[in-house]
C-alpha cells in the first residue's frame, strides 16, 4: 500500500545564522558540527513545462519547478511531499524585488540542492522515510501557494494556486495517484514552524497582521481561503494558522519551537517597532535577552500554547513543541536525526514524527519553558 505525507512550506532561510554549541544534562559540550555529517544527497531541479499554458507561473513568469528523488523497495509507492517556503511580499515594491531571487523565479534557483534531514536517504539519516518518493517543491510566488491574480503593469504574476495545481498534476503522472489512491482519506500533514501567530509586537502594534494583510489582498487570496473561517473572520484573519489548525480535518503534525527565531525577528521584536534598539541584542542571540525581554517570549510560548489547546484534543493530530530559539528542525539533520538532536523527554523530532504518522503512539509533546531544555540547537546572528 502507498503513503503520502504532505511537509507544508514555513521555513524561512536567515543569513549569518549558526547554532549555538550544545550541553547536555553535565553541561558538557556534545554538539557536532554539520561537516561531522556525511555528505548530502544532490538532486537537481525539475522544471514543469506544461505549467505555462496553464498561467502556473513564477511571479516573473518562469516555470515552476521542483526536486525529486525516487524511492525504492516497500517505499516505492510512498511520497513525501515538501512544500518550500521563503516568505511573503506584501507590496508591488517587495515582490518586484523577489522576482529577481529565487524565490520568485526558476531563473535564480539552484539547479541542485542537498537532501537532507526529513528529505534524506539514508536509513541512519531518516530511519522512517529514507526510501520513500521525497519531493521538494519550490517556492516562488510570494503567496503561499494560495494567490490568483497578476498586476500587468509591475509585470508581476501571483499564480501560487495554479502552481500548486501544475505541479500536483505532474507528480501525480509520475506515480504519485498510486499513493493518492491507496490512501484515499488517509493523507496526513506535517507543518514545520509554520505557527505563525497573531499577536501584539513589543511597541503594541500587529506587525504580521499588517504584512499579511498586504499579502492577501494584493494577490487576490480571498477566494482562496477556507470558507468556514471567512464566513467567521475577515479573511485577513484566516491567513492565520492559529485559526485553522482545530478545523483541519487532515491529521497534522505541529513541529514549532516556542521561541521561533523568524517571529522574533519580525514579527514580535521587528527593527521597526524597536525605535531605540532595546532588543537589537536580544532578537539576535537569546543569551544577550535581559529578564524583562524573556518574561515578554513567555508570554509568547503562553499564547501559542493557548492556540494548540483545541487542536491537541484531537487524537488524529500531533504536537511537538520545544523550548529552543530557532526556527525549522526537520530539513536540518543536526536537528531532525542525529547525536545531540533536540528531544523533549525521551523522543527526538524524527522519532516523534514516525511514531505519530505510522500510529506508533499518539505524540503531544509539548516541552517545560526556558531554560530547562538542554538539548536545544539554539540559533544566533551575527
Amino acid at each position: 500500500m502507498g503513503s503520502l505525507i504532505w511537509k507544508c512550506g514555513s521555513c524561512f532561510e536567515f543569513e549569518h545564522s549558526q547554532p549555538l554549541p550544545l550541553q547536555d544534562w553535565n553541561n558538557t559540550v556534545t554538539f557536532k558540527a554539520a561537516a561531522a555529517f556525511a555528505p548530502p544527497l544532490m538532486v537537481g531541479l525539475t522544471l514543469v513545462n506544461a505549467a505555462a499554458s496553464k498561467g502556473a507561473v513564477c511571479l516573473d513568469g518562469s516555470l515552476p519547478g521542483y526536486h525529486i528523488h525516487r524511492g525504492y523497495g516497500s517505499g516505492a509507492n510512498s511520497w513525501l511531499i515538501q512544500l518550500e517556503g521563503g516568505g511573503w511580499c506584501n507590496s508591488i515594491t517587495k515582490c518586484v524585488f523577489s522576482k529577481k531571487t529565487r524565490h520568485g523565479s526558476s531563473h535564480y534557483m539552484e539547479k541542485q540542492i542537498p537532501f537532507e534531514g526529513i528529505l534524506s536517504n539514508k536509513a541512519e539519516e531518516n530511519p522512517d522515510f529514507y526510501n520513500w518518493n521525497r519531493v521538494k517543491v519550490r517556492y516562488c510566488d510570494g503567496g503561499s501557494f494560495s494567490g490568483d491574480s497578476q498586476n500587468e503593469a509591475a509585470k508581476l504574476y501571483f499564480r501560487g494556486q495554479r502552481i500548486w495545481s501544475a505541479v500536483m498534476e505532474d507528480l501525480m503522472s509520475k506515480g504519485m495517484r498510486y499513493a493518492n489512491q491507496a490512501l484515499l482519506s488517509g493523507v496526513k500533514c506535517l507543518s514545520d514552524a509554520g505557527l505563525f501567530l497573531d499577536v501584539l509586537d513589543i511597541s503594541g502594534w500587529r506587525t504580521l497582521r499588517y504584512m499579511f494583510a498586504g499579502v492577501v489582498r494584493l494577490q487576490g487570496m480571498q477566494k482562496n481561503l477556507p470558507r468556514g473561517c471567512a464566513k467567521r473572520f475577515n479573511p485577513i484573519m484566516c491567513f492565520f494558522p492559529q485559526r485553522l489548525i482545530a478545523s483541519v480535518r487532515t491529521p497534522l503534525f505541529l513541529v514549532n519551537t516556542a521561541y521561533d527565531t523568524w517571529q522574533i525577528q519580525v514579527s514580535l521584536a521587528p527593527a521597526s517597532a524597536d525605535h531605540h534598539g532595546y532588543w537589537n541584542g536580544c532578537r539576535k542571540n537569546y543569551a544577550r535577552c535581559t529578564e524583562s525581554q524573556i518574561s515578554f517570549l513567555q508570554g509568547f510560548r503562553n499564547q501559542m500554547l493557548y492556540a494548540v489547546k483545541g487542536f491537541s484534543r484531537l487524537k488524529k493530530n500531533g504536537l511537538f513543541i520545544n523550548s529552543c530559539f530557532a526556527h525549522c528542525q526537520t530539513e536540518r539533520q543536526d536537528t531532525w536525526f542525529s547525536p545531540g538532536s533536540p528531544h523533549i523527554k525521551s523522543k527526538g523530532i524524527a522519532e516523534s514524527v514516525g511514531n505519530w504518522y505510522f500510529d506508533r503512539a499518539a505524540i503531544m509533546a509539548i516541552d517545560c519553558p526556558y531554560p530547562c531544555d538542554h538539548t536545544c540547537h539554539h540559533l544566533v546572528f551575527k
